[in-house]
């Protein structure tokens, strides 16, 4: 037997795994991994049947299909007013995780430091292990899961690299102000840190609130690399096709790296999101509105529960404390109990942070479901 080595030691299977799992041998209903169980687009749908008979069924380019990216483009030039350069700011990826991963790897080097803020998606730390670096874990403040920007400024070290900035935020829902965009500039501008923006839900913004892309802030433009994701906009998180915008000085390492991480996205995929995009416009205009309608349509069925809980401001999660009913149980003792004794599944917080708060009573529900599931959910969760 050889001995081996493992680079990232710690790492178990995912929570996202174990709970799906625990879904499905308990037939229970599961509002844990953040996917729909409704369909996508009809039209999206036909779109990528017809680019397959098409003959779209080789590689496309590396940085992705021009048409696509110009489409991201379009996107940031309606709502942010701003113009980018879809050949030399937009590369077309694989996923938004391999984005994220490719980001990092460009730019952080053994011995760095990495701010990122606990809870935080489960990516983040161990990418940044892989290329030596540290990452420094800055819990947000519940109970609204706010920056404390004291304890940013204490962090930050001439070994600071990168800050990882997630807004709309996951698992929380809650998103960035623009003065939270003005504490972090102020904090950074006279340093050489670049700011890694995942921005994944940032089309799921809900009660008129708006959301600040760090390239909209000129202080960031030419130090940021700001991720998206096709799959979370277009209810096709399967076809895992995302995006990364940054200046052509960034996007030229990020590039270096990408290219030997995988080699092009998914040819007919691109083509299918291309057209639909230019087709459809109202998709992306009207989801902030649709996603708002099943929020309020879970928590409506809360009304009458014993969880506490304030409106998610974005992505398709809803955190609901509750302390009220079992506080004896941690948040993982809690999901094993909701699944076994009232066949409902959800994810505890606590696993997207490195130090687990011992007193967190917080679990995230996925509302991103059909009707029917979210009635049952809100049925289950007020029968407790």
């Amino acid at each position: 037997m050889i001995e081996i080595q493992s680079k990232l030691p710690m790492q178990g299977v995912t929570i996202f795994s174990v709970m799906s799992a625990l879904a499905q041998r308990l037939n229970a209903l599961n509002l844990s991994q953040g996917f729909p169980d409704f369909p996508a687009p009809p039209a999206l749908l036909e779109e990528l049947s017809q680019a397959t008979l098409d003959g779209f069924n080789q590689y496309s380019s590396g940085d992705g299909l021009l048409t696509l990216r110009e489409q991201v483009a379009a996107q940031f030039l309606k709502r942010d007013g701003l113009q980018l350069d879809p050949v030399s700011e937009i590369t077309i990826t694989p996923g938004a995780t391999i984005g994220i991963f490719s980001a990092i790897q460009a730019i952080v080097h053994a011995g760095d430091e990495v701010i990122i803020f606990d809870p935080s998606y489960d990516s983040y730390a161990p990418t940044i292990q892989l290329v030596g670096a540290t990452p420094i874990h800055i819990p947000l403040t519940t109970p609204d899961f706010s920056v404390d920007w004291n304890k940013v400024k204490s962090a930050i070290s001439a070994k600071t690299k990168m800050i990882i900035v997630n807004t709309p935020h996951n698992p929380s829902g809650a998103i960035w102000s623009k003065q939270d965009w003005s504490n972090l500039i102020e904090l950074i501008q006279n340093t050489n840190i670049v700011v890694l923006s995942d921005e994944v839900y940032e089309h799921l913004i809900f009660d008129g609130q708006q959301h600040y892309s760090a390239l909209s802030f000129p202080e960031l433009r030419h130090r940021s690399y700001v991720v998206g994701s096709f799959g979370k906009t277009f209810h096709v998180t399967g076809w895992k096709t995302g995006y990364c915008i940054a200046s052509p000085e960034l996007m030229k390492v990020f590039r270096q790296v990408y290219q030997f991480a995988n080699f092009c996205g998914v040819t007919p995929v691109q083509v299918a999101l291309a057209n639909f995009m230019q087709k459809h416009p109202e998709h992306i205009a009207e989801l902030g509105s649709f996603y708002q309608a099943k929020r309020d349509l879970f928590n409506a069925g809360l009304e009458q529960s014993r969880f506490k809980f304030t409106p998610s401001s974005g992505t398709y999660f809803q955190s609901l404390d509750y302390s009220n009913i079992r506080p004896d149980l941690s948040d993982v003792e809690m999901c094993q109990y909701l699944a076994e004794q009232h066949k409902i599944v959800s994810i505890p917080v606590s696993v997207f942070y490195k130090n687990k708060p011992q007193d967190l009573r917080i679990l995230r529900f996925c509302f991103a479901k059909k009707d029917e599931t979210l009635i049952r959910a809100g049925e289950i969760l007020s029968s407790i």
